[in-house]
């Protein structure tokens, strides 16, 4: 079969990548709203459909562990993981990126207790943005889907972890129809992981994660930096061979409407769809930015994208305490010194952003006149 179309959710879209890629080994612990990926991998592996090491673990700490040891083998490796789970994994995050581990992970992105919330919001991630993982969020299913396939390529070609992210409920218990493309195709477009430096072979022995004296270790933090900065190119090109072969493309950004726009908004994940409806159906001279991914740090693109704009409001579903702004925005303002910012904190443990919404932050943008920070959609 060439390709199909399957109405299905987030979770399942990033299953299915898994199971094109000819993935070695799968390590996680459930967690909503990640875990129906997971059961759906298990799925595959009891039926049949992908030949993969399940690994069923007492925690997310333990399946990163896991999934570092599979890696250092030579293994292709994946696992999936929200919020407090993600959390849980921060230290081995490090691990992975420091020894140049090509993992790839899917986050849904969950906000972080207290107090307890299961809902959707990208504080969870965003709060481990300098572990030397490259971060890409997805705005639909079937860019999920996409993404992961192509995570396997960028990270085995610069040697460095990836993690997709995925809004929590919002894609991964919402269908839509998804291209599952030729798994033969698929497989020939990710190729075979042959690892030159990380392996396991008795006649040829190596040492992994060995003791980073002082006169080593910055050297390796500088070389985690330089593979982000070819990570830039990597991805571009892998997401131009992927799109020649697949029909579908996405880069670093996404620019929306922005010929004909005379303000323009920045956000990231799925509520650049509902801000794309609010542009086709009641403001056409809005525009969008999607960043897309978010490590390594498109400033090259969004200096270049929006050149000719004096002000710019950044979407944030998160916050950076003690700052009063969001991450995206924090970094859109080093990126773009001489523009007002305007920062809008949104969304925060799945709050809903509402076209309303979108209609005030673009009519407080008209206004500003210097860089503010505004928490849109608080109760009284």
């Amino acid at each position: 079969m060439e390709k199909e179309v399957k109405v299905i959710t987030g979770t399942s879209a990033a299953a299915e990548a898994v199971r094109l890629c000819d993935v070695d080994v799968i390590a996680a612990y459930p967690i909503t709203p990640q875990t129906t990926c997971v059961e759906k991998l298990a799925e595959f592996v009891a039926n049949g459909e992908l030949d993969a090491e399940y690994i069923k673990v007492e925690s997310e700490h333990s399946a990163m562990a896991a999934c570092i040891g599979a890696s250092a083998t030579g293994a292709r490796t994946f696992t999936a993981t929200a919020s407090q789970g993600l959390a849980l994994m921060h230290e081995l995050l490090f691990i992975a990126s420091g020894m140049r581990l090509p993992i790839v992970m899917l986050n849904t992105n969950r906000a972080l207790s207290a107090p307890i919330n299961i809902w959707c919001d990208q504080q969870d991630s965003i709060s481990q943005r300098d572990t030397g993982w490259i971060q890409i969020y997805a705005e639909d299913n079937q860019e999920t889907l996409d993404s992961i396939i192509q995570a396997y390529k960028i990270a085995e070609t610069v040697l460095l972890p990836v993690m997709v992210c995925i809004d929590g409920f919002i894609l991964t218990h919402t269908v839509e129809p998804v291209e599952i493309p030729n798994i033969d195709k698929v497989r020939e477009f990710v190729g075979v992981y042959e690892p030159k430096h990380a392996y396991l072979d008795p006649d040829k022995p190596i040492t992994q994660g060995p003791v980073g004296v002082p006169e080593c270790y910055m050297e390796t933090r500088k070389q985690i930096e330089e593979a982000m900065e070819e990570a830039k190119k990597v991805i571009k090109d892998v997401d131009s061979s992927f799109k020649k072969e697949f029909d579908r493309g996405y880069g670093l950004v996404e620019s929306y409407n922005l010929e004909n726009a005379d303000t323009v908004l920045i956000a990231m994940g799925s509520v650049c769809g509902t801000i794309k409806h609010y542009i086709n159906n009641y403001d056409d001279s809005v525009g969008l930015l999607r960043v897309r991914t978010y490590r390594p740090f498109p400033k090259e693109e969004i200096k270049k994208l929006l050149k000719d704009f004096d002000k710019v409001a950044v979407l944030d579903k998160n916050v950076s305490f003690g700052f009063n702004m969001g991450a995206l925005g924090i970094e859109t303002m080093a990126t773009l010194k001489d523009k007002v910012i305007c920062n809008y904190i949104v969304g925060l443990g799945g709050r809903d952003i509402t076209l309303s919404n979108i209609k005030e932050i673009v009519e407080k943008t008209k206004e500003a006149e210097e860089d503010k920070t505004e928490w849109i959609g608080l109760k009284e």
